[in-house]
This record gives structure tokens, C-alpha cells and sequence, in this order.
């Protein structure tokens, strides 16, 4: 395959020198923790005071622009049905009202010529109207985006400390904050929410205002955080921000009306960051939450989170014995002989699928002399993630990846167009220093081996060679999700070649047996009783409880002999 490996060229951020005091004041909340000392309200007051300033003059500008700059506009929906409006003046909340209460109700943002606008923003000219329901992604992004704003105001109302990045993600919303000594602590969840609750009942509307960047630096100059994102990140004379109740904050948006539209909010997780990302930089409490619409749609998805929990790698590596975890090697698997089994023999299907397109396999070192990853690049952008030492007065490093080490096999010696395409595929060791907050199971980790492959080839055979390597993918994939987990049979099976185990355990029955298996996940359950011991079969059942009844030992190990060799990805319902 091409390199997958991401090589983190990192950004580099020229950051302003700042104070060492990132916070020079923090809020007092009625919501707030109980026996800690009275905070100032300062901050909170100062900001509002010169929000409510700028929005009388932006509210005074929109009315005479209503006044004296509008005109009949049309407005196109997403049926081809065209109706009328006036800029400055209509809003797509109007439209959607106009249309349907349920519409309007239903509607989480709006988009105006293919940009997503807040509902209760005045259109400003003829205007493509999309309303977006909370099954649009766009709008899933919004609706949790408003949402990382309702936690943002509970966090600044109970822990008093910078707000940093509060964005969207793929499954809900986060907040970033900086908070001297002190962490964040799940049983603070249930109190936190409960504040969320009270802001959602509020119905607080979501404001926006465009304001100059001067004037922004000085709304949050108590927010160190906010300051440098204004100076780093805002390149232009002016940007947004939006309020809801006592909050302010930096923000592109667009967000829902008001924080009624939130009917069903969570907490769920929260860990320990750095700003930006950077080791060196502060440390930084984060908070994840989710939310939707309504009640049902979040019992769905804690009863998915609940299924997600029996399904999470960790738990079936423990549980089965596959792998394990140590404090003295971290981010470095133990791999027992159960999961080494599994491991091989997916290496060695890789194996079998390179040499069926003619990679190469090589062999390359562990150690490089730096020397060759500044040539590459990697030191300059890389080496805080790489492990390094000292010898004879000379720096090596671990490889993190094996690009810089087959560039060296290539040119060794002088190459001819007639070798191209040259294609190397290694299943060399590699190590990176992932920071220990970042490592998770298998899918973070710092020791580990990939199936890397680099291809050398000329400017002609660029197109085939993508080609090759995007019908490598599809033929791989195609088979992974099901591929090598026969489990849970006897001696025969293991000498078969499949792994096997079996249950012996006098103390709990048959029907607890073949639930245990199917909660570990096995794939095929083989049951042998007297009447299969006597006739030489076993009982297949799979871990959807599908039952194929009973099979001869021979042709079972035939059908799954079978089953593997094809690569079959339904293999239990193949059987």
C-alpha cells in the first residue's frame, strides 16, 4: 500500500509573548460550586457593558438600513417555489413561519445562497432558501455548536476560567478551558448539566454582531486565550461574535434562535489538553457533551454508547486475552499468544495480497542517525515525537516511519526506468512519542508495525500505480470487517490452523456458556454434547444466535478452510 502514515509537519505558530497570568479575573456564578471563595463578577460586567454599546449601534444601523435600503427581493426555496421579501427586513424564520408552524419549529438553520445564515438574520438581497432540519449534517453541526455555548456559559458561570475553543465535532461538542490549579471531575457532570438545563430553560437568544478587532481585544483582555486567537487567527479589519445570556465569545457561527432549541443535553467525558495541541503550551481542561432535539433521540444514542462499550476493542482484548497494556511500556501492546495468532495471520494475509501485486517485501533499520531526518524533514517538524539518544557523540533516533529508510534502499545504487515501478512493502518496527493523555488501546500507541509500502515509479505510471493501490484498499477492506475470528472449538479446529479454545468450566450450564461466548463476540460457537461426541460433529450457533445446526467436524473445518480462503464477509451467515 502507499505510506499511511500521516507525518506531522505541524503548524507553525509565532505566539505573542503574554503575561503569565492568563486569567486577571473569573466570575461568581449562583450556580456555582458551593465553599469556594466569592469571585468577581468584573469581567462578565465589563464585557456586557460594551457588547450592550455596540449592539445599540449596530441595532440603530440595521433599523436605518430597513429604512432607507430596502427593496422587494425574491426569494427562491428549495421546491423551485419563488416568494417575496424585503431586504433588511425578512428573515428565513419569517419564510419558514409563513410556510408551516411544524417547519419553522422543525428548521435548525437556515442557508442563503449556499451559506448557512442564522434564521433570525435579515436577508440582504435576492436569495437561494435552504431550511435545514437537524438531519442535515450542516445543521447537526450548528445545533451542537450552540450547544458547545450553552456548556461554555455553565463552565464560565462554575469554574470561573478562560474559555478557549468550544467547536462541533463528529459526534457532539466540547469546550477548552484554562483553569489555574484545578481539574476537571466527572462527578462535577450532574451539576454542570443541571446549569446547562436552567440556561436551556432561559431561552436565551443567540445574538450576533460584527465588531472591529480592536475593539475585541479589548472586550477580552482579562482572556489571554482570546487574545491570541484575535492576533493569530483574525486576519481581517472586523469579525463576529455572538452572545447568549452572560456569555460572549469569538465566533463565526451561525447558532440556533435561542438555547430553548436544545431539548436534550448530556455531559459524558472530559480529559486534560494542551492549547493547540503543543506540549510546551498550557495545560487545559476539556469538557465533551452531546445533545439533540428531543428525549428519544438521546436514549437511542446512550443505548448505542451502552452497545459501543461491549464493542470497544479494550474490553474484547481483555476479556479474550488477545492483548494488554503495562505502566512500565506505555502505549506498547503485550500481545498474548491469542491475539499474537490473530496478529500473525493478518500479516500474513497482507503478505499473500502484496506478493499477489508484486511489492517487494524488505527489511530496514530501527536506528538512523538524525542526519538523515533532518535531510528528510522530519527533524525539523517532527522530533518531539521521536525517541532519541546519545551515542559516540552523535544523535540517533527510532524511526517513526519508514519513508526516509527506503529512500536509502532505493538509492543505494543506480537505478534503470526498466526496475520502475519499484514497489517496497515492510513490516518494520515503528515508534513514535505520542503524548501519554493522546494513547487509547490499539489506536494510539507508541510501539507498533503497519503495512508501509513506498512505490517507486516514473511520472507516466503515477494514474496505474493510484489505481493499483485504491483497488489494494477496496479488496482489503472488503474483507476486514469479518476476516479470521473463528473461535470458541476444539483441538481439531486449532490444528486445522484456526484458533481455538474451549469452555470447561463445570459451573455454569450450557445456555450460560453459549451466552458468555456470544458477549464476547466470538464469531462460531461449536456445541459438542454426548450426542456429538458420539457421532463426531459439533452444533454451530454464531454470535447473532444464528443457528446452523449440527455439521460434521470434517466438513466444518472444510466450510471454514473455505470461507477463509475466500475471504468471505459474511462468513456467519455463509456457513
Amino acid at each position: 500500500m502507499l505510506r499511511s502514515a500521516k507525518d506531522k509537519t505541524g503548524r507553525i505558530l509565532s505566539l505573542l509573548q503574554e503575561p503569565t497570568v492568563y486569567c486577571t479575573a473569573v466570575a461568581k456564578s449562583t450556580y456555582g460550586p458551593p465553599n469556594t471563595p466569592e469571585k468577581e463578577l468584573s469581567f462578565i460586567k465589563d464585557r456586557l457593558k460594551l457588547y450592550e454599546t455596540l449592539k445599540k449601534e449596530h441595532d440603530a444601523l440595521l433599523a436605518s438600513r430597513a429604512s432607507t435600503q430596502s427593496r422587494l427581493i425574491k426569494i427562491t426555496l428549495a421546491d423551485g417555489k419563488q416568494v417575496e421579501g424585503e431586504s433588511w427586513k425578512t428573515t428565513p424564520y419569517q419564510i419558514a413561519l409563513g410556510i408551516s408552524r411544524g417547519l419553522a419549529d422543525n428548521t435548525v438553520i437556515a442557508k442563503v445562497n449556499g451559506e448557512l445564515w442564522d434564521l433570525d438574520r435579515p436577508m440582504e438581497a435576492d436569495a437561494i432558501l435552504e431550511l435545514l432540519p437537524f438531519d442535515s449534517e450542516e445543521a447537526q453541526a450548528v445545533y451542537w455548536h450552540s450547544s458547545a455555548h450553552i456548556l461554555g456559559e455553565a463552565m464560565e458561570n462554575y469554574y470561573g476560567g478562560c474559555l478557549c475553543y468550544g467547536p462541533p465535532i463528529e459526534n457532539g461538542f466540547y469546550y477548552d478551558m484554562h483553569m489555574e490549579n484545578r481539574c476537571v471531575s466527572s462527578t462535577e457532570f450532574p451539576t454542570l448539566e443541571n446549569i446547562c438545563k436552567n440556561i436551556i430553560k432561559e431561552k436565551q437568544v443567540f445574538e450576533r454582531l460584527e465588531v472591529r478587532k480592536e475593539v475585541l481585544l479589548d472586550m477580552f483582555k482579562y482572556n489571554t486565550f482570546k487574545c491570541r486567537i484575535l492576533n493569530e487567527k483574525v486576519d481581517t479589519p472586523t469579525t463576529t461574535v455572538y452572545r447568549c445570556g452572560p456569555l460572549i465569545d469569538l465566533c463565526r457561527g451561525p447558532h440556533v434562535r435561542h438555547t430553548g432549541k436544545i431539548k436534550a443535553l448530556k455531559i459524558f467525558k472530559n480529559s486534560s489538553t494542551y492549547w493547540e495541541g503543543k506540549a510546551d503550551m498550557e495545560t487545559l481542561q476539556r469538557i465533551y457533551g452531546i445533545s439533540f432535539p428531543d428525549n428519544k433521540m438521546m436514549k437511542e444514542w446512550e443505548k448505542f454508547q451502552e452497545e459501543a462499550k461491549n464493542r470497544d476493542h479494550r474490553k474484547i482484548g481483555k476479556e479474550q486475552e488477545l492483548f494488554f497494556f503495562h505502566e512500565l511500556s506505555p502505549g506498547s501492546c503485550f500481545f498474548l499468544p491469542r491475539g499474537a495468532f490473530i496478529y500473525n495471520t493478518l500479516i500474513k494475509f497482507i503478505k499473500e495480497e502484496y506478493n499477489r501485486r508484486n511489492f517487494t517485501e524488505v527489511v530496514s533499520p530501527n536506528v538512523y542517525n538524525i542526519k538523515l531526518w533532518e535531510t528528510s524533514g522530519h527533524w525539523q517538524h517532527y522530533n518531539e515525537n521521536m525517541f532519541s539518544f546519545e551515542a559516540e557523540k552523535e544523535t540517533f533516533a527510532l524511526k517513526p516511519m519508514n519513508c526516509p529508510g527506503h529512500c536509502l534502499m532505493f538509492a543505494h545504487r543506480p537505478r534503470s526506468w526498466r526496475e520502475l515501478p519499484l514497489r517496497l512493502a515492510d513490516f518494520g518496527v515503528l515508534h513514535r512519542n505520542e503524548l501519554s493523555g493522546t494513547l487509547s488501546g490499539l489506536t494510539r500507541v507508541r510501539r507498533f508495525q503497519q503495512d508501509d509500502a513506498h512505490i517507486f515509479c516514473t511520472m507516466e505510471q503515477i494514474e496505474e500505480e493510484m489505481k493499483g493501490c485504491l483497488d489494494f484498499i477496496q479488496s482489503v477492506y472488503a474483507v476486514f470487517d469479518n476476516f479470521l475470528e473463528e473461535k470458541k472449538v476444539c483441538s481439531d479446529f486449532f490444528e486445522a490452523g484456526f484458533m481455538a479454545d474451549v469452555d470447561l468450566d463445570q459451573s455454569c450450564t450450557l445456555n450460560k456458556k453459549i451466552r458468555n461466548a456470544q458477549l464476547a463476540q466470538y464469531n462460531f460457537i461449536f456445541v459438542v454434547g454426548e450426542k456429538e461426541k458420539a457421532d463426531r460433529t459439533v452444533n454451530v450457533r454464531t454470535r447473532d444466535n444464528k443457528i446452523h445446526g449440527e455439521v460434521s467436524v470434517t466438513s466444518a473445518i472444510a466450510k471454514l478452510k473455505t470461507l477463509k480462503a475466500l475471504h468471505t464477509l459474511h462468513a456467519e451467515e455463509e456457513f
